[in-house]
C-alpha cells in the first residue's frame, strides 16, 4: 500500500508560494492538499480560484482540493478545466451527493466525500461508497488549522474498515486534521492510506518539510 502525505498549504508562507512548493520537488508519493473555505459553510475563508489555477502551475505535485464550501457544484463548474487530481466536498453541503459526485467525475480524476467529525459514517449509502473514489474523514472540526486530534477518529475508521472488506470498496482514506508523527502509524495500521499534515509539517521551516514528511511514514 502506497502511504501518501499531502502537505496542508493552509499552513504554508502565502507571501512565498512559488517557493514553499519547490522545497518539496525531490519528496515522493505526496499531495498538496488545498483546504478552500468560503466562510460560509465554516467560519474561515481562506483562498479561491485565481489562487488555485496559480498553484495549478507551479505544482509537480496532485493536487488535492477539499471544498469546505456550501456551494461545491459551483466549484465543479468554475474549476472544471483546471487540473485537480482529487476533488472532495462535504457530504454536509450536498443535498444530492452521489449526483455531484458523478458530475465531478467527468472533470477529474479523483472524487472524493468528506464527513464532519459529528456525521456518523453510517450516513452515507452504499451507492455512494461505490462510487466515490476517496472518503475523507475529518479529524477536527473543519474550518482552522492546528486543532487535537478527536479520539472518536479510531471507532470511525474501524466501522469504515470493516464496511470496505465487505463490500470490497476500493476508495482510498483520507484523515485530515492533528495528525503527527505521534499517531501516524496507528492511522495506516487502522486503514488510512492519505494523511493531510499541515501544522506538523510546515511548524519547523522548509530545511525540515521532507523531514517532517518522512517521519510520518517511519516505522510503517
Amino acid at each position: 500500500m502506497t502511504k501518501i502525505v499531502s502537505p496542508s498549504l493552509l499552513s504554508c508562507d502565502f507571501m512565498n508560494i512559488e517557493t514553499e512548493l519547490k522545497q518539496f520537488d525531490s519528496a515522493k508519493d505526496i499531495w498538496f492538499h488545498l483546504d478552500i473555505m468560503d466562510g460560509h459553510f465554516v467560519p474561515n475563508l481562506t483562498f479561491g480560484n485565481p489562487i488555485i489555477k496559480m498553484i495549478s502551475k507551479l505544482s509537480k505535485h496532485p493536487l488535492d482540493a477539499h471544498f469546505m464550501v456550501s456551494n461545491p457544484a459551483f466549484y465543479i463548474e468554475t474549476l472544471k478545466d483546471v487540473p485537480l487530481h482529487n476533488f472532495t466536498f462535504h457530504y454536509e453541503a450536498a443535498s444530492t451527493p452521489l449526483e455531484l459526485v458523478k458530475e465531478a467525475k467527468m472533470h477529474f480524476p479523483s472524487v472524493g466525500i468528506s464527513i464532519k467529525p459529528g456525521t456518523p459514517f453510517e450516513s452515507l449509502s452504499d451507492d455512494l461508497l461505490s462510487e466515490i473514489d476517496l472518503l475523507l474523514v475529518m479529524s477536527v472540526e473543519p474550518g482552522f488549522g492546528g486543532q487535537s486530534f478527536i479520539e472518536g477518529t479510531w471507532d470511525k475508521l474501524e466501522q469504515i474498515r470493516v464496511k470496505k472488506l465487505a463490500n470490497s470498496y476500493d476508495f482510498s482514506v483520507q484523515i485530515d486534521g492533528g495528525v503527527s508523527n505521534k499517531n501516524a502509524e496507528d492511522l495506516f495500521a487502522a486503514g488510512a492510506t492519505n494523511l493531510v499534515a499541515g501544522s506538523y509539517v510546515f511548524k519547523n521551516g522548509p530545511s525540515e518539510y521532507l523531514n517532517q514528511i518522512n517521519s510520518l511514514r517511519e516505522n510503517n
